[in-house]
């Protein structure tokens, strides 16, 4: 299917005319309203065109040929509907040029608030990570500790960690930790549950082969059981982390007094919905970055099982 895809011309041809038709009617139709950058949006798009049309012979650029079409369709549509036609209410649905006003104007505000809530989520993230790995290879191994962590992971893991943001913020002074807890506490219980089925998973004949060989337990933790339940751990790190980004707009939206979420309650405020809008763009452009990079290392440190794996 990959291959068909490379192959096929069409889909980017297409969208590199539809880019331009784009920023045609942008330019010589006249708006139904006073929208900024209708100029500048125009040459971005005609711009798009033409480094479509430039990296056309480029295998890895021709693959998303039917994206590149798909947006030019979208944006195109977009444009019509409500910079010149304006069927849309303002100021809840704004035109692509405000939003690119947005981002030309207000640049400084949303690189400082993105700045904030990565810092905010790394933290709280990688905490979590941790404390829910350490949680569930005790579970996984010792059935001392599990007897203990157990009760505990099924009383406490299942609560929304939203329920205890006031009694957070009422105890600890700073928001900001505050916030790192609550995304610890919303990673640690994905990641504690894979875990712990992955060790609890681990063919015994894995153990036998290596005890014949004389490994002790650290080794056996260490070498076997943890690389064996490595999938099922990453499985719970991609689930930590939309935890984590729910999190993270609750925590800054109620608490935090700096971030994406706290920008987004901001223009609501003022009722700058194009704001909002790019704050929200922003945002699921950090949270595919970091899906990404964690498919990539995972990639590199399971390159050993890579034909075993399907997602």
């Amino acid at each position: 299917m990959k291959q068909i895809v490379k192959n096929a011309y069409w889909p980017q041809i297409v969208g590199s005319v539809a880019w331009l038709a784009t920023a045609g009617l942008t330019y010589f139709i006249p708006n139904a309203d006073d929208f900024p950058r209708t100029t500048t949006f125009a040459v971005v798009c005609l711009g798009i065109a033409i480094l479509s049309t430039i990296s056309l012979p480029l295998n890895k650029v021709r693959y998303y040929g039917a994206w590149i079409l798909a947006l030019a369709l979208f944006i195109g549509i977009w444009e019509v509907v409500q910079a010149k036609l304006l069927l849309l209410p303002r100021p809840f649905f704004g035109a692509p040029q405000e939003l690119l006003d947005v981002f030309i104007t207000d640049w400084a505000k949303l690189l400082n608030s993105l700045a904030h809530s990565m810092m905010l989520l790394v933290g709280g993230y990688l905490l979590g990570c941790i404390i829910g790995f350490v949680i569930g290879v005790g579970m996984g191994w010792s059935k001392l500790f599990g007897y203990w962590a157990h009760p505990v992971l099924r009383f406490l893991g299942p609560l929304p960690p939203v329920a205890f943001l006031p009694l957070l913020f009422a105890v600890i002074p700073s928001s900001f930790v505050a916030g790192e807890l609550l995304m610890a506490f919303a990673a640690s219980f994905p990641v504690a549950v894979l875990t712990w089925s992955g060790i609890a998973g681990v063919n015994p004949s894995y153990y036998d082969v290596a005890k014949t060989m004389g490994a002790k337990p650290l080794f056996l933790i260490r070498h076997v059981a943890i690389p064996a339940a490595l999938p099922f751990v990453f499985v719970g790190m991609f689930m930590a982390l939309g935890s984590c980004f729910y999190m993270l707009v609750v925590a800054e939206m109620l608490g935090v007094k700096a971030g994406l979420g706290f920008y987004m309650q901001w223009a609501q405020g003022w009722a700058a919905y194009p704001n909002m809008y790019a704050a929200l763009l922003i945002m699921a452009v950090m949270c595919t970055s970091f899906m990404t990079l964690l498919f990539k290392v995972r990639n590199r440190l399971l390159r050993w099982q890579k034909e075993s794996i399907k997602w």
